[in-house]
């Protein structure tokens, strides 16, 4: 079992978008059992994105409602509803704030193998699936806050990610 680091608000990595997989070959399969190693390796995790463990690569994995999986060259093909609870990332630890998502979410990309996969989810799973898509697209939670809630998250993320 191999547990990465997860890298931190700040990395470049965060920010960047993430390669398309063209290759898979042994190294995809190893980032694959890494990134779900990771996921399930501590306790609370909802889902790990290649960039979270330094690899730019359009790869992630996923863990709610029971259901454990990974995607490789995800994208949203699907959004319905709205729900409103809060978020979290490993890659800004500590902090959680009220993010608006969709309610059902469904992913669609391939397997190790290059086979077609689909992920449908609701509540808890869609919220995951979009948020780790976000991360493939350099995009972090707090991005898509607004008004009150994105000044406050500012606010906390600068209070605890400057220099003391």
């Amino acid at each position: 079992m191999t547990i990465r680091p997860i890298r931190l608000l700040g990395d470049p990595v965060l920010r960047t978008p993430a390669e398309t997989v063209t290759s898979f070959d042994a190294e995809l399969r190893q980032l694959v059992r890494d990134l779900l190693d990771t996921l399930t390796g501590e306790p609370g995790r909802a889902g790990v994105a290649a960039p979270q463990i330094g690899v730019s690569a359009r790869v992630f994995s996923y863990g709610a409602d029971q259901v454990v999986g990974y995607v490789v060259n995800p994208r949203v093909v699907e959004l319905g509803g709205e729900q409103d609870g809060d978020e979290g990332c490993l890659s800004i630890p500590g902090l959680a704030f009220p993010t608006p998502r969709a309610m059902r979410a469904v992913v669609e990309g391939v397997d190790e193998h290059g086979e077609p996969v689909r992920v449908a989810g609701t509540g808890l799973l869609a919220r995951a699936l979009q948020h780790e898509t976000d991360h493939l697209d350099g995009r972090l939670y707090i991005d898509t806050l607004k008004g009150d809630t994105r000044r406050q998250a500012l606010r906390a993320v600068r209070s605890a990610f400057s220099p003391r």
